[in-house]
C-alpha cells in the first residue's frame, strides 16, 4: 500500500477513515486557528509540539513523544487500530509526515499522507468544514518499533558506511546560515537532499510528491549506498518527509529523531561545513 493518497482517491473510495489535520510550520502562526477556519470534514486537529513531540532538551527540539502520551493523544483524536488514518497539512506534507511516521512506528498498519494536502483539497473544490472537531474516542494502543531509528552514534556510523541524508535546505547544510540551532553545519559525511526536492516544483502537480522516476533522480547518490540509509534534519520533523519519499522508491531509511538539534548539544561531536 502506498504511503500516499490523493484527494481524488480519498473522495472516491468512501472508506471510513480517521482524518488528522497537522498544520504546523516552524515559526508560523497557530495551526489550530487555521484548522477551525476550515478543514477536511471530520478532521481532528493535531498539535505537533504538544502531541507529536516531547519537550525540547538534550534529545533535541522535537524529541520523540513518550509512547503512552502519544497513544493518548491519538485516541483523543479518534485514532483506532482497525481504521485507516489520513494525515495532512498545508506545507507540502512536511509536518503531516511526522504523524505518518509516528503512527507507523507505533504499530498502525494503515496510515497515508494526503498528497498535496489542504491546498490541493481546496483547489479541487472538495468539501470543507469549519469549527472545532471532537471525534469519538479511539482505541489505538502504541507499540513502538515499527520503523527503523538511529541515535547520534548510529547516524555517524551510517555517514561512514552508508548514506546519511540531511533533509535541510542547502544553505543550512553548508553552514552558511543557521536560523534555529546554536551551531551551523552538518554531520560529517552526510549528503544533502532537501525535503523540497521531494515535491513537484511547478505544473499541474505542484506541491505533490514527484514521480518515482523523479524521486530516484533526486536520491541518485543515496540509491548507490550498500551500507544502509538514515535521514536527519533540524529536529527530526521534516526528515520524516524524506523517509516517506525513500519508501516510495523502495528504500527503508532509518530516522535520526534528535537530528541536528541533538547533535550539537555535545560539543565533542564533529561538525562539517561547506
Amino acid at each position: 500500500m502506498s504511503p500516499l493518497i490523493t484527494p481524488e482517491e480519498l473522495l472516491a473510495d468512501g472508506l471510513p477513515r480517521t482524518l488528522l489535520d497537522v498544520r504546523w510550520q516552524l515559526g508560523s502562526s497557530d495551526g489550530r486557528a487555521e484548522h477551525e477556519a476550515g478543514h477536511l470534514p471530520g478532521a481532528a486537529f493535531v498539535d505537533l509540539d504538544a502531541d507529536l513531540a516531547d519537550p525540547p532538551g538534550e534529545r533535541g527540539r522535537h524529541p520523540l513523544p513518550d509512547p503512552a502520551r502519544f497513544g493518548e493523544a491519538m485516541r483523543r483524536c479518534g485514532v483506532s487500530g482497525s481504521r485507516g488514518v489520513v494525515v495532512y497539512d498545508d506545507s507540502g506534507g512536511t509536518a503531516a509526515a511526522r504523524a505518518w511516521w509516528l503512527l507507523r512506528h507505533h504499530g498502525h498498519a494503515d496510515v497515508r499522507l494526503l498528497d498535496g494536502g489542504w491546498s490541493e483539497w481546496r483547489r479541487l473544490g472538495s468539501p470543507v468544514e469549519t469549527g472545532v472537531v471532537a471525534p469519538a474516542y479511539g482505541d489505538f494502543e502504541p507499540h513502538p518499533g515499527g520503523m527503523p531509528v538511529v541515535d547520534a552514534t548510529g547516524a555517524a556510523s551510517v555517514a561512514r558506511s552508508g548514506s546519511l541524508v540531511d533533509a535541510r535546505a542547502p544553505e543550512r547544510f553548508r553552514g552558511d546560515v543557521e536560523p534555529v540551532d546554536p551551531v551551523a553545519g552538518h554531520v560529517p559525511g552526510a549528503v544533502n537532499v532537501p525535503t523540497a526536492r521531494n515535491l513537484e516544483p511547478e505544473g499541474p502537480r505542484t506541491g505533490r510528491f514527484r514521480s518515482v522516476e523523479g524521486l530516484r533522480e533526486a536520491y541518485g547518490p543515496v540509491l548507490q549506498s550498500t551500507g544502509g540509509v538514515a535521514v536527519y534534519c533540524g529536529s527530526g520533523v521534516t526528515a520524516a518527509h524524506d523517509v516517506l519519499a525513500l519508501e516510495l522508491i523502495g528504500v527503508a531509511a532509518a530516522l535520526y529523531p534528535g537530528s541536528w538539534s541533538e547533535w550539537v548539544t555535545d560539543s565533542g561531536r564533529p561538525v562539517a561545513r561547506g
